[in-house]
């Protein structure tokens, strides 16, 4: 009852709660030989919807509200650069360790650009991060050397030589950057940010799994629903006959394989070399 005098709920939130509630009676039931009284009920439809991503604005505006040299500007700027490159959940994000002493005892490897984080069921993965999420940490963990609180294994400290962040401290920080620009963010939509961006930019599903560290593929479901049916850029195309070997030796330039258009392309240049190229031009 304090459920539904708090406000309207969501469709999703009552689905769950039936659930739970069918399965308790089932067992109550079984249990007492009782009629089941949620027998012949069906569970509340739920619509599907777009699960929400970022902008290339909303992530300006993000950067944007962390800049600065501060202890916490450079903290906060780090942490949304890792959960933007990685789209990790926030308990690996919180549960991330660093001994500038011992490689063996940290997580992370500014040189390969590589983060160690310790999933669900306690499975390890590493996932990688680019030049910019790499630069980020690496100003933090400059910054870092001087804390109070440097001697701890957590890599995220808090602030005015504070004890290290938890999974709510991280929450609220993003929730609180989020209120600064404007933007609605919370840990868990950069998971999802980072889901989408992939499958849209052609990634296999099941490298997807891996990164994520997904159990089963109908997690990627809802994001397969809602990847845009649009053209890719030429970078982004594959080619028709991308994978043709290259010929040990040169061939005739009359006998090279065509596009469907007739005209050489130019992965075929590339790979027979100057020489066949003037030949071509002569």
């Amino acid at each position: 009852m304090d459920v539904l005098a708090a406000g309207p709920i969501s469709s999703a939130y009552a689905s769950n709660q039936y659930r739970a509630l069918q399965q308790f009676f089932r067992w109550l039931a079984a249990e007492d030989e009782l009629p089941d009284p949620a027998h012949g009920l069906r569970a509340p439809p739920v619509p599907q919807q777009l699960i929400p991503v970022f902008t290339g604005q909303e992530l300006a505006r993000l950067e944007q509200a962390c800049a600065g040299r501060t202890f916490a500007q450079r903290r906060d700027t780090a942490i949304i650069a890792v959960f933007t490159a990685t789209g990790i959940r926030l308990s690996e994000m919180a549960g991330i360790r660093y001994d500038p002493g011992d490689p063996r005892r940290s997580d992370i490897d500014l040189w390969h650009r590589e983060i160690t984080v310790r999933g669900k069921g306690g499975k390890d993965r590493i996932v990688k991060i680019g030049h910019r999420a790499a630069r980020s940490l690496d100003r933090y963990l400059r910054a870092r050397a001087r804390h109070a609180q440097a001697w701890r294994p957590q890599l995220w400290l808090g602030i005015n030589n504070r004890e290290p962040l938890t999974a709510a401290g991280i929450y609220q920080m993003i929730a609180r950057r989020g209120r600064q620009c404007g933007v609605a963010v919370h840990p868990h939509r950069f998971r999802h940010h980072f889901s989408h961006t992939w499958l849209d930019r052609g990634g296999p599903e099941g490298d997807l799994m891996e990164l994520n560290g997904w159990a089963s593929p109908p997690d990627a479901r809802p994001l397969r629903r809602q990847r845009p049916q649009r053209p890719r850029p030429p970078h982004l195309r594959p080619h028709h006959d991308r994978h043709l070997t290259t010929p040990a030796v040169p061939p005739c330039p009359r006998s090279l394989p065509r596009c469907r258009c007739g005209e050489l392309t130019s992965a075929h240049l590339r790979s027979i070399g100057p020489r066949t190229r003037n030949l071509e031009g002569s």
